[in-house]
């Protein structure tokens, strides 16, 4: 598999939001057939890492559309990443889902992306009790095929934030409005925690109750994931549907599962859901 084929694609801009809130959006859609491929990232990462990439050119190779994105204040979009809330985030999600996805779709989240994955779920859900539009219109726009998470972290901003920093940290953000937290990825520079971060993160918690997704879900999970730990996907998987979920352990497995055995773990979670 070679991931040629997806660097020299330029993304296109949309605009989220209105007036001093309007942020520009970059993404990447390919076209092809469905069910098309939706790419949901993690926090402070970009749409061309690798698994995104290997995505991409896995999509390519079989014929089938996928988009990624980048949220604002992430990678190419505008934005500055210190504003970005879930509900910031879920808002450019659901808009880039509206604009460039059609007909069924297998959502891929990451990390953040899975939280984002389920939070969207539940706004297409809305979306469809809502609607009275003909079935001709309904044919036409996106709907859920099934999710695939990886290492999924909802309602990480309290459970494994909040709930984990000391009493100093959290003094520090509830003052000051921010802490920069050292980072052990990227280029190690440290990234802010803001307190608009974890209040906003409080509005769209999940684990408290059922998550009813309407479609199939696969989880794919480090057993070694120091980032975010395997009973935190046992937890979700309690919260979802008993039918077909499926929760695969992998027990050598860090947070970012971008290995290549991993890579193909991913790919034939996607592949299996159609």
């Amino acid at each position: 598999m070679t991931n040629s084929v997806v660097n020299d694609q330029e993304p296109a801009f949309i605009e989220v939001g209105s007036g001093e809130d309007k942020r520009k959006i970059a993404v990447r859609a390919r076209a092809g057939g469905t069910p098309g491929l939706i790419w949901l990232g993690g926090f402070n990462s970009d749409m061309k890492g690798t698994k995104a990439l290997a995505l991409d050119a896995w999509a390519a190779e079989q014929g089938r559309a996928c988009v990624r994105f980048d949220y604002s204040g992430h990678g190419e979009s505008g934005g500055a990443f210190i504003d970005g809330t879930i509900g910031r985030w879920l808002e450019e999600s659901v808009a880039v889902f509206a604009r460039f996805c059609r007909g069924p779709q297998v959502v891929i989240g990451s990390s953040m992306g899975g939280w984002m994955a389920l939070l969207l779920a539940r706004e297409i859900a809305k979306r469809e009790a809502s609607q009275a539009a003909s079935q001709a219109s309904q044919a036409s726009q996106a709907s859920l095929a099934g999710l695939v998470l990886i290492a999924p972290a909802p309602d990480f901003t309290e459970q494994l934030m909040w709930n984990h920093f000391t009493p100093e940290i959290q003094r520090e953000i509830q003052t000051k409005g921010v802490w920069m937290r050292p980072s052990p990825y990227g280029d190690g520079a440290p990234y802010p925690i803001t307190r608009a971060l974890i209040e906003d993160g409080r509005n769209h918690l999940l684990l408290g109750s059922a998550i009813e997704v309407g479609c199939p879900v696969r989880i794919l999970q480090g057993a070694q994931d120091p980032d975010v730990p395997w009973q935190h996907a046992f937890a979700l998987a309690h919260r979802l549907p008993s039918e077909d979920v499926v929760l695969t352990m992998i027990q050598d497995g860090d947070h970012r599962l971008s290995r290549p055995q991993d890579i193909a773990r991913i790919i034939a979670a996607v592949a299996e859901i159609g």
